[in-house]
């Protein structure tokens, strides 16, 4: 429980030196809005990449790493429909949606017609 505890602190710390990294790159973008966009950028790119190795080191951002990589392994398990699975399934979608406008089309018609004729 001592060593969670610590490392619930150590985190905490953790996370507030990434929220001031963001705090400067955000007040350092506004105050050197005079200097070229290039260096800019890289001044924020650099404090990005500095604040997420930060925040990868908490036991939040390690996790996140985790579910990152099971996520990059789940996608390469995914068998991709082929070209013309892609393009009837599109065709079929697009028959629906023409199918429910005209539906919808006839029936605002038809209640719009009905309307005008109780209110004449």
């Amino acid at each position: 429980m001592n060593a969670e505890a610590k490392s619930s602190s150590l985190d905490t710390a953790k996370w507030v030196v990434v929220a001031i990294l963001v705090g400067v790159g955000v007040y350092g973008n506004s105050y050197f809005a005079d200097e070229s966009l290039l260096y800019r950028v890289l001044a924020l790119l650099a404090l990005g990449l500095v604040g997420a190795f930060i925040a990868l080191q908490t036991s939040h951002g390690a996790a996140f790493w985790v579910l990152t990589r099971e996520s990059r392994t789940e996608i390469r398990k995914v068998v991709w429909p082929t070209r013309q699975e892609t393009v009837q399934t599109t065709f079929i979608v697009l028959g629906f949606v023409l199918l429910t406008a005209l539906l919808l089309w006839g029936l605002d018609s038809l209640l719009g017609w009905l309307v005008s004729l109780v209110i004449g």
